[in-house]
């Protein structure tokens, strides 16, 4: 049985006011809370015993998705009773004996989890981060010049490209005793830790599709990515 926790528990300020009425993760796309999509897709990729992590209005998540039964998935909860980051919470969650799969509750993505689990299963390392190349626009004009400041290059508004967490993670076991019981911890945080305690942690590469929804125009884009291919992201 494949587990996966489900990080979702922020305050989703920046989706204020929304927000401060409805978790983030039940803000709907085309009429579906993202985290149902979310859970739609681990049950597709095998994964039917799932922890959600819950602080910021437990109960409406609660309310809505139960025990999973509806979407045919064993879902339990972990609710902390203080903001402990996104990597704090893992502290809480019971029985984490095999490797799992850590991601954000408010993501749209087309990654195979699968895929993704088993090729950190096969690397033996501690941790693997799902990693997405994003290309960031510079709405200026980039200057470059020499030591004797005669400028060689300009480049208008140059697009860069940079790989980038998506905010999906597998671990093993053992990440644990990395993580301070029942104190505040993020995830960047927690992997800076691993790195710098000479632990594995490798990158895994995907193509496709995926954007986290907590800007309002990145809200606004998977919505209407979400309505435009519903398939594409809806396998079942």
């Amino acid at each position: 049985m494949k587990r996966a926790v489900i990080l979702a528990g922020g305050k989703g300020a920046r989706l204020a006011p929304y927000s401060t009425v409805l978790p983030k993760p039940l803000m709907p796309i085309d009429s579906m809370p993202i985290l149902e999509v979310v859970i739609r897709q681990l049950k597709f990729y095998g994964f039917t015993q799932l922890t959600i992590a819950v602080g910021h209005l437990a109960e409406l998540i609660e309310s809505f998705f139960g025990d999973g039964r509806k979407w045919g998935v064993k879902i339990d909860y972990s609710r902390e009773d203080k903001p402990l980051g996104t990597a704090g919470p893992l502290s809480l969650v019971k029985n984490l004996k095999t490797p799992f799969l850590v991601m954000n509750g408010d993501l749209l993505t087309t990654l195979s989890y699968r895929d993704f689990m088993n090729c950190h299963t096969k690397s033996k390392a501690i941790a693997t981060l799902g990693v997405f190349q994003r290309a960031v626009k510079i709405d200026l004009g980039v200057i470059k010049s020499d030591s004797k400041n005669i400028i060689r290059e300009y480049i208008e508004k140059p697009s860069l490209e940079y790989d980038v967490s998506s905010g999906i993670y597998a671990f093993n076991p053992s990440v644990l005793k990395h993580i301070p019981k029942n104190r505040r911890l993020d995830l960047p945080d927690l992997v800076r830790n691993l790195i710098a305690n000479k632990e594995t942690v490798m990158a895994y590469k995907f193509k496709g599709y995926w954007l986290d929804i907590g800007r309002h125009d990145d809200y606004a884009q998977a919505a209407e990515e979400f309505s435009r291919n519903r398939r594409k992201f809806l396998r079942q």
